[in-house]
Order: C-alpha cells, then sequence, then structure tokens
C-alpha cells in the first residue's frame, strides 16, 4: 500500500491505474447522480491524451450511458449525448454508488459489466473515498483490479 495526498496524489494514482490500458479503448465510469459526476470529470481530464472513448453509465444503468467529451476552455463533461458503452475496456466504479442515499445495490454493477462486457474482461477500478467500498462490503462483491481510496479533509479558517 502507498499513500499520496492532494489533488494531485488522487488523479496521478488515477492515471497509473489505468496505464495498462491501451490508448484509444473504451473506458465505462459508473457513479451516483451527481454526486459522482463532478469526479468522473476530473478523472477524464486526467488521462485526455490517451485518447479513450469515455462515457458515463448514472447508477450502473447501461440505458441512460452518455458521452464525456472535451469542451474547449471547460474541460471535460458528460454531455447529453447517448453513447454504447458495450465491450468496455475499462469500467471505472466510483463509490457514491455504495452510498444507500445515492447508490445502487452491487449486484447491479456486477451486472452491468457483465452484460456490457460480451465476454471479455474489463479492466475493473473502483475510485472511494473514506472507505466506502470496505464499509459497505463491495470489495468482496466486486473483483476490482485495482481499488483507490481518498480521505478529504477539510479545514476552516
Amino acid at each position: 500500500m502507498e499513500k499520496r495526498s492532494g489533488i494531485v496524489g488522487f488523479t496521478g494514482t488515477f492515471r497509473e491505474s489505468v496505464a495498462d490500458v491501451k490508448d484509444g479503448s473504451k473506458v465505462v465510469f459508473t457513479g451516483s447522480v451527481a454526486v459522482c459526476t463532478p469526479f468522473i470529470e476530473l478523472l477524464a481530464y486526467t488521462v485526455r491524451d490517451r485518447g479513450f472513448d469515455m462515457l458515463y453509465v448514472p447508477r450502473a444503468d447501461a440505458k441512460e450511458a452518455r458521452k464525456i467529451k472535451k469542451i474547449e476552455n471547460i474541460g471535460y463533461s458528460v454531455v447529453d449525448e447517448k453513447g454504447n458503452p458495450e465491450n468496455p475496456d475499462a469500467v471505472v466504479v466510483l463509490g457514491g454508488l455504495a452510498m444507500p442515499k445515492f447508490g445502487c445495490p452491487p449486484e447491479d454493477v456486477v451486472r452491468m459489466i457483465k452484460d456490457l462486457s460480451g465476454g471479455k474482461k474489463p479492466k475493473i477500478v473502483g475510485v472511494g473515498f473514506m472507505n466506502i467500498f470496505e464499509s459497505a462490503g463491495w470489495d468482496k462483491k466486486i473483483k476490482f483490479d485495482t481499488l483507490m481510496d481518498t480521505t478529504m479533509e477539510v479545514v476552516i479558517k
């Protein structure tokens, strides 16, 4: 286990976690509505030079898949344009899904991955905060290839 800090630690760790995914591959992010979206957009920016075809699947509901695109002078954003999440090379699961109020059962994520994969094995990356995957028991139900956990700390001055 290695510890890193700050935004650069977070984004750099994600970049390294998908280093073995071929340039131009399809990367599907899944997370909770609103809560995970800004993190997904930040992570998409992190790998902007990889030529990935990136999509966001809210609440592991593949029929709601939307494209993630670069918007000039803004950054990377989930756009209101449907996309095809089938046959991903990597699936990034955000921890908001493991939160009872915002998420879904882990079985929904497992089913989504199986349905989309078409028999091939995508790389599964978990991106969570404050040990949410472990606390919710998802680390025992989803076979993550990499599991990132981030802790946030706020200081008011």
